[in-house]
């Protein structure tokens, strides 16, 4: 991991398929669809004030969207907030800063 840059890639745990269901709303404002499947494939995170996550979505068929959503720090009230938006992604696109 670079210093201010993303760490590796892993496989979504419970967490982050919760952090991206809180989100799911945002997305599909944002893309103009309704997903039935929204699971939470591989992520990875930055610090900042807050964190980045960057995750890869499956949204059905071979579909896949990347989203950045920014977790801001508790004592602003941790919010969660899609920040970028990357669509037409496939299984096989790696998730990396956007």
């Amino acid at each position: 991991m670079i210093c201010g840059g993303t760490g590796y890639v892993k496989p979504a745990d419970p967490e982050v398929q919760g952090i991206c269901d809180s989100v799911k709303g945002q997305v599909e404002e944002k893309t103009g669809k309704k997903y039935e499947t929204f699971a939470a494939k591989t992520y990875t995170t930055q610090v900042v004030a807050g964190t980045n996550y960057f995750v890869k979505i499956h949204v059905g068929g071979d579909d896949h969207v990347h989203v950045r959503i920014f977790k801001g720090l508790p004592h602003t009230g941790g919010e969660l907030k899609v920040h970028g938006l990357q669509k037409a992604k496939s299984h096989h696109d790696e998730i990396g800063y956007f």
